[in-house]
This record gives structure tokens, sequence and C-alpha cells, in this order.
């Protein structure tokens, strides 16, 4: 079964775009944690909820374009 070479690329660059989000993500809230006092907490706090659930959706979406591109679909 042949692999579709330029859906496995794109299922790689999704994955990519979301590894450095697996790291910005959690040191965000980390330093919201930090921070509790300050007027920014929520905020930053969301912002890095945000961020990780962004490179979870991106790393999922990668692997299954990935798989996508071992299929005949």
């Amino acid at each position: 079964m042949p692999t579709n070479k330029q859906i496995l690329n794109r299922g790689i660059a999704y994955a990519f775009i979301g590894l450095p989000f697996f790291f910005i993500g959690p040191s965000i809230i980390h330093s919201a944690f930090k921070n509790q006092g300050h007027t920014m907490f929520i905020p930053v706090l969301g912002l890095g909820i945000i961020l990780c659930v962004f490179a979870v959706i991106m790393l999922l979406r990668g692997i299954r374009t990935i798989l996508k591109s071992q299929t005949d679909e």
C-alpha cells in the first residue's frame, strides 16, 4: 500500500506546529499561578489553557492526517 507523501508532509507539519505550544502553554500556566495576586491572573491563565488545548488539537490533527496518508481514502 503506497503512502501519499503530500498528506504525510501535511500531517507532520501539523504535529510540528503544535509541538512548541506543548512547552509554551504550561510555562504560561505556571507563570500565572506564581502571580495569583496580580490583576492579570485570569487572562494569563486563560491564555495558557488555550495554548495547551491548541497544542493537543494540532497534535491529534497531525496524527489523524498521518494515519490518513497510510490508507487509500
